[in-house]
């Protein structure tokens, strides 16, 4: 790995080239938060609505569905690059472990985008009355969709030159997603019945760290097996 400075440089200017081809492209917020937000009113209508609560299926339904295209918006900013530009990157000596923190940071920026948008429909759709810290929840927001973005990166990563890539890196991701998801909707559940965040969060901390270590510690093997 290179000094610190370089380290980050790479990382940014990975992570601002993901971001000018979404931005180009428009594929996260022109069609995966419209069908997100459809997915936010359509959940209820696979319930009975008379013997289930709306305000119950707030925080399972605004997870589920940041799961579901938090992991779509990762996977594919990890599929965009094919085996040829990773040659690329890895011939102007790009660090493996920069590329790996830009494109998670690339995808962590637009997953909590996502999110973001979602949470006030929830909100306003399934429990109007409940509002909770917006301070303390947007950490737990962004907390998750980093630690989402990191391990949808290294299943991309590892499932890259596959022809079963695409249902292979879902299946990767979802089950080891659930700290994640456990440290998450623990944190901003605690905070709208105002208990104690601690153990939850730190559990959320912990998941986060284990991804970044894991993703940086991996990411030249990977490249060298990929390239």
């Amino acid at each position: 790995m290179k000094d610190g400075s370089g380290f980050w440089t790479q990382a940014l200017t990975i992570a601002r080239r993901d971001l000018m081809i979404e931005s180009r492209g428009g594929e996260v917020f022109g069609v995966v938060l419209p069908f997100a937000a459809v997915a936010v009113f359509v959940v209820p209508l696979a319930t009975d609505a008379l013997a289930t609560r709306l305000d119950q299926l707030a925080l399972p339904v605004f997870w589920l569905v940041g799961l579901l295209f938090g992991m779509q918006v990762a996977l594919r900013q990890t599929g965009t690059e094919n085996l040829a530009q990773r040659r690329t990157l890895a011939l102007l000596g790009i660090d493996p472990a920069a590329r790996f923190a830009g494109r998670s940071l690339a995808a962590a920026v637009l997953t909590t985008g996502v999110m973001v948008v979602i949470a006030p429909l929830v909100v306003l759709f399934y429990d109007p009355d409940v509002i909770p810290a917006v301070g303390p929840s947007l950490l737990a927001i962004v907390g998750f969709s980093v630690g989402l973005s990191m391990l949808s990166t290294l299943a991309g990563d590892v499932t890259v030159g596959l022809r079963t890539r695409s249902s292979l890196a879902p299946l990767i991701v979802a089950p080891i997603s659930v700290p994640l998801i456990i440290g998450a909707s623990q944190t901003l559940e605690a905070l709208i019945r105002d208990r104690s965040t601690m153990a939850p969060a730190l559990l959320l901390t912990v998941t986060v760290l284990s991804l970044a270590v894991t993703g940086v510690l991996t990411a030249p093997a990977l490249e060298d097996a990929t390239t």
